[in-house]
């Protein structure tokens, strides 16, 4: 058995509606059949969560592979290319004062290199989910997790510098790499109100480096490492379980917030040795802080539901949310916490989407106007918990039954003819 190949797990009793691991064996093989189809024509009971061949593999992913490549070349062609804007600036008044001394400081070599930087957000993460492969030991999670990091990383790349490219900026020490070339005696001679505006053709200094220090907007560094580190951070959340319906250890808090503390630091450093302005900074953060959650989301259920921000989603296979633990087809024990029942068939699988109350846990199915446990009493006045005949959960509301309806299906009804509001959960 490999490092990723994962047992067949038993398919719960009580899920006789639950869409999972009951799937009808065909002879048709690869991880891109069609709906019903089992992966390999395994046996039955067989779930998704097996190691395909590279051939499959390959079939599932060339299209992400090629897309990769391609925002590679384009996102090196831009950050290679000459700033567009002919950027105007001040250097001094007419009594020789800087207009701008924080664009004076002196170039400095940098702590993080932008190559240290973009290697220590793609590898430590990566890194990291294999180390958790030691319980975790699937295949899409590994998949999922390194090609989702990879979207956050490439795509929030190609983002900054396009804005460095079409936006730009003046790092801390433009001056001193400009070296411009101006009368010393009051004598402006630019352009604009009292000619004191210049543009790049006063600069006496590198060209390498004066394109480099019209490029400050924004950060590559932090953006880099936000991309990476975030990912890495949501990644340790659903597979830690801190934030889910236990008491977990307060290491698993440190772990989590570890990859944050590497990206500050980053970003940080770029204010020591004044490679970057804090607006460059801030702005860096929030890029790959948007693109790491947006790409976690696209390769996980979920990003903050505790339930299923574990689960890899496949692309030839949807997952249903509230259909029980079936519906996790194999992936419900991949995380690296076994307490509170996580790692188990019991643990965690709660039916429903996100935030609906209206399921019962693990898809449970019961008898028409069987009420379950408790009464829902929130700040709006809904009261009363009741299941209907057994495609949901509890219903809160005014106390009356679903008619049989899941909560995730559920359609507004229109007032009958006496004039009473139907059901008006979505």
């Amino acid at each position: 058995m490999g490092l990723f190949t994962r047992r067949a797990s038993p398919v719960d009793a009580n899920t006789a509606t639950a869409t999972g691991n009951a799937r009808e064996k065909t002879g048709r093989r690869g991880i891109m059949g069609g709906h019903g189809r089992r992966p390999y024509g395994g046996a039955a009971g067989e779930t998704w969560n097996s190691r395909p061949t590279f051939g499959q593999w390959f079939k599932a992913t060339w299209i992400d592979l090629l897309t990769m490549v391609a925002m590679g070349a384009i996102g090196l062609g831009v950050y290679e290319a000459h700033p567009a804007p002919s950027r105007s600036f001040p250097v001094d008044f007419y009594n020789g004062e800087i207009v701008y001394p924080e664009f004076s400081y002196p170039l400095r070599h940098e702590i993080v290199p932008i190559w240290a930087a973009a290697l220590m957000a793609s590898l430590i993460p990566i890194a990291v989910i294999l180390f958790m492969q030691i319980r975790i030991r699937s295949f899409w999670d590994v998949n999922n997790a390194v090609i989702g990091l990879l979207y956050g990383l490439i795509t929030a790349a190609v983002f900054q510098v396009f804005l460095k490219w079409l936006i730009g900026g003046l790092r801390p020490h433009f001056l001193s790499v400009c070296k411009p070339a101006v009368n010393l005696d009051g004598q402006q001679t630019g352009v604009g109100f009292r000619q004191i505006m210049y543009d790049r053709g006063i600069c006496t200094g590198d060209q390498n480096q004066i394109d480099d220090s019209l490029e400050s907007f924004p950060s590559g560094h932090t953006t880099a490492g936000f991309a990476g580190f975030v990912f890495l951070y949501l990644y340790l959340n659903a597979k830690l379980k801190v934030w889910s319906n236990y008491h977990p250890a307060m290491w698993k808090l440190i772990a989590v917030y570890a990859p944050i503390l590497g990206a500050v630091l980053i970003g940080g450093a770029l204010t020591i040795d004044e490679f970057h302005n804090w607006y460059d900074i801030v702005a860096g953060a929030i890029i790959g802080t948007v693109m790491a959650i947006s790409a976690y989301r696209m390769v996980y259920a979920s990003v903050w539901d505790f339930r299923f921000n574990h689960i890899p989603l496949l692309r030839h296979a949807p997952f249903t949310y509230g259909a029980g633990p079936t519906s996790l087809d194999g992936f419900h024990d991949a995380i690296w916490t076994r307490k509170a029942g996580w790692g188990t068939d019991q643990g965690g699988a709660w039916g429903g989407a996100p935030f609906d109350a209206h399921d019962g846990p693990r898809g449970t199915m019961a008898a028409p106007g069987v009420a379950v446990g408790g009464v829902s009493n929130d700040t709006h006045g809904h009261h009363g918990s009741h299941i209907g005949n057994g495609h949901g959960g509890p219903m809160a509301g005014d106390g009356a039954y679903n008619n049989g309806r899941h909560s995730i299906g559920r359609r507004p009804v229109p007032p009958t003819k006496n004039g009473v509001q139907g059901e008006q959960t979505v």
